[in-house]
């Protein structure tokens, strides 16, 4: 079992890429600051574990290397040369080493919800789902390693034997966001490492310690050296380095749609495998027939945890005009009554914003929105007050008499923001929630079944919640999207291991003669 450590030593997060089972600076010894949401402009709250940055303010959670394509070279040389080790371990043992895994994050599951909360925001009962989806994910792909493999088939001609077998890809780069910072990494990681590859991972620049942190415990668990690895730096040098690389042989990008077009290109030109998780415009459509109460709950939790910032997240919300009026009134209520703060103060609801950026860009959405002829009806600026003046906190905010051609109905905002419609007929509903360039999660809540099973059939989305919010998802269902949320390829569940996976048919002859497919039958 992996020692514990404490979040807020800096041996629990090594502020350097990991390689070859070392850890190294940056080949430039250039570094970049891991600032703390909640402390950005130098306040801690009471109470708080921040670490003291550089300046004496309480505001960084450390200084990271910020990479160059030598450094990504160096990791690539190092995880081909463990390929050629680990391709040949047996599927059985590298799931016992994904057990132990699972158990050493189990260990560190505090440790790593906290370090979380102080990194990237998340309040610390979602971080610690966050590690827990990651545990999960470790116990589902260890357990397909008896079972994982190819198909035993009839072939047409006598004394001839069919098969078909999975043969790992070699070294997988994975480019990660800071929103899942320890689940997404292990829905990437993990089911490539029991297909045998060796990894890569280049997490984003708001969560580098979350994936330190996460690259100590597999080496913990016996990850052997070589296997994972993890280089940091900005997506535009380090994450297109690895991209371009000739020695990667695939690539699993989670983040913005105008960013995996890009990678899309650049791996296309190299006939490079790619799987891409992009963006969301999630709707919750709520019949006249549904169950208020858990609808209201839905809508809620869906709009505003993470503050927003979900890539399933409920920025839509589609009423049956007969319940519009009382249903309005009563999610912006409970709007208004969530409680914002420190992520690490159990009382806390809704955590900051990830960074400067993502502030001002909310903002400007609010400014779209009015200009585009919506009406605020709840929050729309900076929250304000005790502990919350040093972060970057937006207060939960509702916009009504929003038509689907408007901006805030069909871009990504990525904050704590709902745009709120109504309808009369279902398939008006669902015409609504298909009108935009994505179609990762949907929502209904009814009590009709005949409606229930015609909007699995009608609505455009990878996943769809029948009585549950957008948000949600299990490790062990495909997790994806259609039009521009991805390009056809699913993380989690079995589909997963089609993309970490090569199929070869193999052919044993024992007739002792030639025999002809085809021609001899």
């Amino acid at each position: 079992m992996a020692a514990k450590f404490s979040s807020d030593s800096p041996s629990f997060a090594p502020r350097l890429n990991l390689i070859g089972g070392e850890w190294r600076k940056a080949s430039t010894g250039k570094t970049f600051d891991d600032i703390n949401p909640v402390r950005s402009a130098g306040f801690q709250p009471a109470g708080s574990l921040g670490l003291t940055g550089p300046a004496g303010s309480q505001r960084s959670i450390g200084r990271f290397p910020l990479s160059t394509e030598a450094d990504v070279d160096a990791a690539v040389r190092a995880a081909s040369e463990a390929f050629k080790t680990w391709r040949k371990v047996p599927a059985p043992q590298r799931g016992a080493i994904l057990r132990r895994c699972a158990d050493a994050l189990a260990a560190e599951k505090e440790e790593l919800a906290r370090l979380m909360a102080r990194e990237m925001g998340k309040t610390l009962i979602e971080a610690r789902g966050d590690v827990q989806e990651a545990i999960d994910c470790a116990n589902l792909y260890a357990g397909f390693s008896r079972t994982f493999g190819g198909q035993t088939l009839p072939s047409e001609l006598p004394d001839k034997f069919a098969m078909s077998v999975r043969k790992p890809l070699g070294v997988c780069g994975q480019i990660t966001p800071w929103n899942f910072p320890i689940a997404i990494p292990s829905w990437k990681a993990f089911p490539a490492l029991l297909c045998g590859n060796t990894v890569i991972l280049k997490p984003a620049e708001d969560s580098p310690a979350c994936a330190s942190a996460f690259g100590r415990v597999l080496m913990s668990a016996g990850v052997p050296a070589g296997v994972f690895n993890v280089v940091h730096g900005e997506g535009e040098v380090a994450g297109a380095a690895l991209v371009n690389h000739p020695g990667v042989a695939a690539i699993s990008f989670t983040g913005s749609s105008e960013t995996g077009k890009i990678i899309a290109e650049n791996c296309g030109r190299q006939l490079k495998r790619c799987s891409l998780e992009l963006g969301g415009k999630n709707a919750q459509i709520v019949m006249d027939d549904a169950d208020l109460n858990l609808a209201l709950e839905g809508a809620v939790w869906g709009a505003f945890a993470t503050a927003g910032q979900r890539c399933t997240a409920t920025s839509r919300l589609i009423l049956h005009e007969k319940i519009y009026d009382r249903f309005l009134r009563r999610f912006i209520d409970a709007a208004k009554a969530l409680r914002l703060g420190d992520p690490l103060d159990a009382k806390t609801q809704i955590g900051p914003l990830v960074n400067a950026a993502q502030l001002e860009r909310v903002e400007n959405y609010i400014r779209i929105g009015i200009e585009e002829g919506a009406t605020l009806r709840l929050g729309g600026r900076r929250a304000r007050g005790r502990g919350l003046n040093a972060g970057h906190f937006f207060e939960p905010t509702i916009f009504t008499d929003v038509t689907p051609s408007m901006r805030i109905a069909r871009e990504e905002i990525f904050g704590p923001v709902c745009a709120v419609m109504s309808f009369k007929r279902v398939d008006e509903a669902v015409s609504i929630l298909n009108g935009t360039r994505y179609g990762l999660s949907s929502s209904i809540y009814t009590r009709d079944v005949n409606a229930a099973f015609r909007a699995m059939r009608e609505l455009e989305a990878g996943i769809t919640y029948i009585n549950g919010p957008t948000i949600g998802a299990e490790v062990h269902l495909p997790f994806g999207g259609v039009k521009e949320t991805g390009n056809g390829h699913r993380e989690a569940g079995a589909a997963v291991l089609d993309f970490y996976s090569e199929w070869q048919s193999v052919y044993v002859d024992y007739s002792g003669k030639l025999q002809r497919a085809q021609i001899d039958t």
